[in-house]
């Protein structure tokens, strides 16, 4: 429908008509996973003038800043990793966040990416000259940079979101988001109430309980837990990991595949394996009985009432026990307010709390997160805006019409369940690609045409209609999945195997290569020969 059509009619001011030339050919914004691995795939199809801005001080983006009690991946440190980059020294299965920021730092070091890398720099704006095919881009500390193609490698969890409660601004204790832990806050001996049950508040919840003198868990929407198959890895194995690196990855496939059931084929197959689903079901709360054998009072409380996979589900061994604790306690009576010491929940009952910790996740698919910056395209609107207004798409979950030489990393509909990597490997796969393919052309003008876009958000639709999301009774599920528009635009509704190869084949004729005095456009697309690091 033409509603969804990006090539909106829309005012913009008219750019200089001056021949400018770029700063750089390609800037990227974040030096996270999708920053690194964007630039080490460039580099590797010989393309080097690249700049990295960063607003912080170091590169790991999400495992940079999150340091909370008990931080670890979610998904087996052999998937969760690049496919190229294997690494033998993980200390567990499922490896702690402070291994995940440091694994960051040895790829950017090994791969050459500091040096391209700016710190302390954050982008404001970001608006198309049509005239000379560059971004312009207006930075916090006042000063422009253009570029030929620009890159929006931010992540999905980087900006809190605080919840909605009156009375939040009057707490007179201290007030800790997940995603900004103080360093060396002492919580022992004191009373801690956290807000929130989701995947962040099962790894924090059992590490804090040892230390409190009371925590109350404040409890909304519950969570589906599976039991967490981790352990610590002995040295032996890391031996051998070291020495036979395809032992490592044949580690890999299996994790892969137990990952790609789990995460892909019970959300997004749904209809067609609607056992899988169940059975995870059944797992998780046999997970719950194991752990809570003689606590029947809790077990309604803590089972969810939507389906297996409407929101991101996670591993653990320990949450469900913690509520046995005396020190304990599961609230699920909404909250009134927070007053000036404590909580007042809707029953009237006041708990007085010394520490306000807000497990209430992140921004993600919301105007200004995603992109973190404005960006005006060559037809005038904001990008965030008009995802607002409409609704969140892109083709291959990558670029959108009206948008040229822009590529977003994190886009609707991109992320693959197993892994961030993968989809990072898939995105600097097809972005590469378009521009070599414009150096081939000799063009300065990369665009996705708009009636492959459409096409794309259409079948991205379709597939949608046999996912959990809108088979399950996600409605009361109080999912990140889900936008404004009743869309779940987080996940990609395919394998990771379908998405890899699309990204290495897709035909290049789904872009209109522009500019450069117009020579290319008789130019017929050539066999792509992408030297992909992911091979």
């Amino acid at each position: 429908t033409r509603d969804r059509r990006m090539n909106m009619t829309a005012f913009a001011p008219e750019e200089s008509m001056h021949s400018a030339r770029p700063d750089h050919e390609v800037i990227i914004v974040g030096a996270g996973i999708s920053g690194i691995g964007t630039a080490i795939q460039l580099k590797a199809d010989g393309i080097d003038d690249i700049l990295i801005l960063e607003r912080s001080y170091d590169v790991g983006g999400t495992w940079r800043d999150n340091r909370y009690p008990g931080i670890a991946v979610d998904i087996t440190s052999f998937t969760y990793s690049f496919s190229f980059e294997q690494n033998p020294n993980w200390s567990r299965v499922f490896a702690p966040g402070s291994e995940l920021y440091q694994y960051t730092r040895r790829v950017a070091s090994k791969y050459g990416i500091y040096p391209h890398i700016r710190f302390g720099i954050e982008v404001q704006q970001a608006r198309f000259d049509k005239h000379n095919d560059l971004w312009v881009l207006s930075l916090k500390q006042g000063k422009t940079l253009r570029a030929r193609h620009l890159v929006s490698a931010g992540g999905g969890l980087i900006t809190p979101k605080l919840p909605d409660i009156e009375g939040l601004d009057n707490f007179e204790g201290d007030i800790i988001h997940t995603a900004r832990w103080p360093k060396g806050i002492d919580l022992k001996g004191k009373r801690v109430a956290v807000i929130g049950t989701g995947a962040t508040a099962v790894q924090l919840v059992p590490e804090i309980a040892r230390q409190v003198r009371q925590l109350d868990v404040y409890q909304r929407t519950p969570i589906w837990v599976l039991k967490k198959p981790d352990r610590t890895l002995p040295g032996w194995l890391k031996t051998l990991f070291r020495a036979s690196p395809a032992l490592q990855q044949g580690i890999r496939s299996v994790t892969d595949a137990s990952s790609e059931t789990l995460m892909v084929l019970s959300a997004i197959y749904y209809r067609q394996a609607p056992w899988i689903v169940r059975a995870c079901e059944k797992a998780a709360l046999q997970n719950m009985y194991e752990q809570l054998p003689d606590r029947q009072d809790l077990w309604e409380k803590l089972s969810p009432a939507y389906g297996f996979g409407c929101k991101r589900p996670t591993f653990s061994n320990e949450y469900f026990k913690t509520f046995a604790q005396d020190n304990v306690e599961l609230v699920t009576t909404p909250i009134r307010h927070i007053t000036r010491r404590g909580i007042t929940t809707n029953d009237g009952k006041s708990r007085p709390i010394d520490v306000l910790v807000l497990a209430t996740g992140y921004k993600t698919f919301e105007k200004g997160n995603i992109p973190s910056f404005e960006l005006i395209g060559s037809n005038g609107t904001d990008l965030g805006q008009f995802w607002h207004d409409n609704r969140y798409q892109a083709y291959e979950g990558l670029t959108i019409p009206g948008y040229p030489n822009f590529y977003i990393m994190l886009g609707p509909y991109a992320l693959i369940g197993t892994s961030y990597f993968k989809m990072v490997e898939g995105n600097a796969i097809h972005l590469s690609r378009c521009i070599r393919e414009s150096h081939r052309r000799a063009a300065t003008r990369v665009e996705v045409r708009q009636e492959a876009h459409d096409s794309y958000f259409q079948d991205i639709q379709k597939r949608q209609q046999g996912t959990v999301f809108l088979n399950h009774n996600c409605a009361t599920s109080n999912s990140y999945y889900f936008d404004r528009h009743g869309d779940a635009p987080m996940l990609r509704p395919s394998t990771s195997l379908e998405m890899l190869w699309r990204a290495k084949h897709l035909p290049m004729t789904h872009y209109q290569f522009s500019g450069g005095g117009d020579r290319q456009g008789m130019i017929q697309p050539a066999t792509d020969s992408a030297k992909s690091v992911w091979n």
